[in-house]
Formats: C-alpha cells, structure tokens, sequence
C-alpha cells in the first residue's frame, strides 16, 4: 500500500466505524398463539414490554401466529416501534435479523419456525419462559418419544433456554438437554404492564361503576374446566372431543365446588363483593353455570357475572382495581402479581406442570392441587385470608413480583448479550 492511498484509508476509518456503530441490532420475537385467551395473548405484550425496557437500542419484529379479534390494534396502541410481520416481511427479517426469541407459551409452539430460522439463517436463538412437559398439551394426548427428542435437538442448539416452572427445567435435563444455559425463566406475561391506556381504562371504570363494584371492594373469580370446550367457539372450528368433554363433565363440580365455598366464604365474612370473569372465551358459560347459578339468593345478590369475554387491556385494569383474584386459571393470576395483586390458583394434573410456578416464585401457600382432597379443602379458607387482610396479601405478592422482575433483568442481559457488539 502507498502513502496517499494508506492515509485516505485511515481517514475513511471513523466513518466506517460510525456506519457499523449505528447499524440496529434487530430482533424477531415468534410470540402470540392465539387470541381467544388473554393469558395467551398476555405473552407478547409481556416479552415486549422486557425487550423495550432492557433493551431500547434493539429492533424488534413481531412474527405472530394469530392478532386476530383486535389483539393488533392493541399491541401496536402499546407499542408503535414494533414491527409485525406478515408474508414476505418474515423472509426480509430472516436476511436483517441478528436473532430469534422464542416467546412465552405452554411448549416449544412455534418449533417448525424455529428449525426453520437456525436452517435458513445459521443465526442464534433463545428460548424465553416455557413449559416442557412429557405429556404434550394435554394428558390424553403424550408426547411421542421422536416429539421429545426433536424438541430437546431445538433446545441443544439454542443459547438459552428458559423454563417457566423447575418442573419442566428437571424434566428436560432428564431428557438429555445440554443446552449451555438452562435456568428457571418467568412467564413473559408477569411483566404484562399495558399501563396508561386510556381506553380500557374507560371500559373497566364503566363497567365496574355499572355493576356497583369499587375499588379494592371485590376479589375476581375465574373457573375452568379440566379441558378447554374448544369446539364450542365457533371460530376455532374444532371437533368435539368427546373424551375431554366426558371428563369436563365427570369433574366439574369436583372442581369448582372449592371456588363456591371460597365465595360464599368471602360474601358472609367480609364486605368484599365476587367479580365472575374468564380468561378465554368458553369461562363465562362456565361461571354461568358452575358458579352463579349454584350459589344461594343472599349471596348471589353480591356476585357479578361478567357475560362477555374481554381483551388483556381490560381484563387487567380491572384486576389492578380488585382485592386479589382466584380461580383454576394461570395467567390472570400471573398479570395479577406481576402488577403487585394478590392471586390464588387451584391446578390439576391436566394442565401440566406450569402452575409450580407459584411455588418458584415463593407463594406455595397460594397454590391448590386440586387432584388431592386435603388440599381442596383448603381452598375456601385461603381465600378468605387473602380477603381479610389486603395488607399481608400485597405484601406477599409484591415480594413475589420483586424475585421475578430479578429474574427478568438477568435474563433480558443474557439476551443483550446473545446480540452482536456495536464495533
């Protein structure tokens, strides 16, 4: 090299160097499952709202399965930096992209895509709060051996994976992972904030003041059955089950029999109110029958059933405004302590092992196995506890948001970290 063209390189350096400093880094979250439960639904805004405050120089795109039934409008309300992508956009951001992140979900979901990214890309890839069962999503369906061995390859090739239950994390050492960082990882949707939004709010407020219910005066109430009746939502376009619906009906009352206790309990001992809600689109039947039309007439006049399903935004607004919620269901009850309200849940063998989360997280004491009699029993004076003393109760649960909101920040850093360094 001569001497002039020596110097003209070395002055070309600095703005070579600024290029490659403000080049993004970019980032796919493969997130939102569905759209007629808000706990799936709450895992995107969840991850999102982490990404946004631990990493605010990352680009992220969102590559959804379903944003459906105003779920876009509400993720781009919250956050308009956000690229969804759709079609071609998903080839582009494959070529951009510096890294994939597997989003919150009860499995691997989307493990196609992920195989499908590490292949097309050679790029790295993270796994962030899911639960790893061996029997599949449901317990009438296991998981075959060539599904678990093709799951725990996707996890071998990650740089992370993060279980939302130390159930799930054991199980998969069992299997053979050796991913180099397997650690105990909370559900994206305990960081769910949503905050601000004057809209739902206004939902929440009309409703709440329509059904005579104050602030902090009523504990919300969400049951469940051992399977979700997808067949009866007409947009799922589902096949009735006729063995999942056999044994919805056959444990039914066993399990919803501790929530009537629970509110009868709350209704003759305090002067808190019962708010009757669902998390997916098949509870307000439920709670219909199960619930209120089961409880006695000087009860009941203190019970409001919700009819109508809800969008995350709203549900969670007025969650914040509630004493505490309990029920057979997870992710209120997550969105409810990662906004420092108390939450009880009752769990079954069905719904594998994601509710351990509770004990993780330092609130066994508001965990119920259903499946056993001396733990059911409990239920209904537990409730009844968490509504007597609000104090203790948010104290708990600010204690138990405090350990996840830890978590979260050492994970969002390993995610940092996973990103190429600015040169």
């Amino acid at each position: 090299m001569n001497r002039r063209h020596f110097i003209r390189s070395a002055a070309a350096l600095p703005f070579i160097s600024a290029i490659a400093a403000e080049k993004p880094k970019r980032l796919i979250l493969r997130s939102s499952w569905q759209t007629v439960n808000i706990g799936d639904i709450a895992h995107t805004p969840g991850v999102l709202a982490l990404l946004e405050k631990h990493l605010p120089d990352v680009e992220v795109r969102l590559w959804p399965s379903k944003v459906d039934n105003g779920v876009e409008e509400m993720l781009r309300a919250r956050f308009p930096k956000v690229k969804i992508i759709k079609g071609e956009e998903v080839k582009t951001a494959f070529d951009e992209c510096d890294f994939l992140l597997h989003g919150s979900g009860p499995s691997l979901v989307a493990e196609k895509d992920v195989i499908k990214w590490s292949k097309a890309t050679g790029k790295p890839y993270g796994i962030y709060g899911i639960t790893f069962s061996s029997q599949g999503s449901t317990a009438t369906k296991p998981s075959s051996d060539k599904s678990i061995l093709s799951t725990i390859d996707v996890f071998n090739g990650a740089k992370f994976v993060y279980f939302r239950d130390s159930v799930s994390l054991e199980l998969a050492k069992k299997k053979g992972c050796t991913c180099p960082l397997m650690e105990y990882g909370p559900d994206g949707a305990f960081a769910v904030d949503l905050k601000d939004d004057a809209k739902a709010d206004a939902k929440a407020d009309a409703f709440l003041k329509a059904n005579n219910l104050h602030d902090g005066k009523f504990l919300c109430c969400i049951p469940r059955l051992r399977f979700t009746p997808y067949w009866t939502i007409p947009e799922k376009k589902a096949e009735k089950d006729e063995v999942k619906h056999a044994r919805n009906e056959a444990m039914k009352e066993h399990d919803c029999k501790p929530l009537r206790d629970a509110i009868v309990n709350v209704i003759q001992n305090t002067d808190m109110k019962i708010l009757l809600c669902p998390e997916d689109k098949t509870q307000m039947a439920v709670n219909k029958e199960m619930l209120y039309d089961k409880l006695p007439e000087d009860v009941k006049a203190k019970v409001v059933w919700r009819e109508s399903y809800w969008l995350t935004d709203e549900a969670l607004s007025t969650y914040r405004r509630s004493a505490g919620l309990f029920g057979h269901e997870m992710h209120s009850p997550i969105m409810c302590i990662g906004n420092g309200i108390p939450a009880i849940v009752c769990r079954w063998a069905e719904q594998t092992s994601k509710g351990y989360m509770w004990r993780d997280i330092g609130l066994n004491e508001w965990l119920f196995d259903l499946d056993k009699e001396d733990e059911l029993a409990r239920v209904a004076d537990a409730v009844l506890a968490m509504a007597k003393d609000p104090a203790v109760s948010k104290a708990k649960a600010a204690n138990a948001r405090e350990f996840v909101m830890a978590k979260f920040a050492a994970s969002m850093g390993v995610v940092k970290n996973c990103l190429p360094s600015s040169v």
